[in-house]
């Protein structure tokens, strides 16, 4: 694919057009962050070097600086991801509660490694770095939603399952 051939839809150019109308002329950059959200989003849950170069050219900016934002935050996927991204805690109060283990049991459940997506496309799993919820661990997180004291298998299984019977909601917040 070019950077030709990216095409948001008319919601999304609607959505991106929101966002840098929040911003005065010639500081659009600002609206970035929301912008990526809505491209990864659209385009499968990543984004690929088109898809950024598309936004380096809507927010007219170089590509590079698009990259930079890609690769400094854990919530952009820079490679193709399943249908539910599972984020799970791997710092010091979440290990202390069983996080370690977590990430074993999804290993072995699912049959992936970290950062690899299962055969069918429904499951990535991608350790991260805390989620702010160090009370309530292990947890993890998919899209916007918290999930804590996943400690045992049991709850693992039940979870997973909840998961593959879910359909993922509309990409785009919508202001009030």
């Amino acid at each position: 694919m070019t950077i030709n051939e990216v095409k948001f839809s008319d919601a999304g150019m609607a959505e991106i057009q929101r966002y840098i109308s929040h911003y005065p002329e010639g500081r659009q950059k600002s609206a970035i962050l929301p912008i990526m959200h809505v491209a990864q989003a659209e385009f499968g849950g990543w984004l690929s070097p088109q898809v950024m170069d598309k936004i380096a050219e809507i927010l007219n900016i170089q590509p590079i600086e698009v990259y930079e934002v890609a690769t400094f935050y854990t919530m952009f996927n820079l490679k193709p991801v399943g249908k539910h991204v599972l984020e799970v805690c791997r710092t010091g109060p979440c290990c202390l509660r069983g996080a370690d283990q977590m990430i074993e049991m999804i290993k072995d459940k699912l049959g992936i490694e970290e950062g690899e997506t299962t055969a069918d496309g429904m499951f990535t799993l991608k350790p991260v770095e805390c989620l702010a919820s160090c009370g309530t661990g292990p947890m993890l997180q998919v899209r916007e939603k918290y999930y804590e004291n996943i400690d045992s298998e049991e709850k693992l299984d039940q979870f997973l399952e909840m998961l593959r019977n879910t359909e993922v909601e509309t990409p785009y917040h919508q202001a009030q």
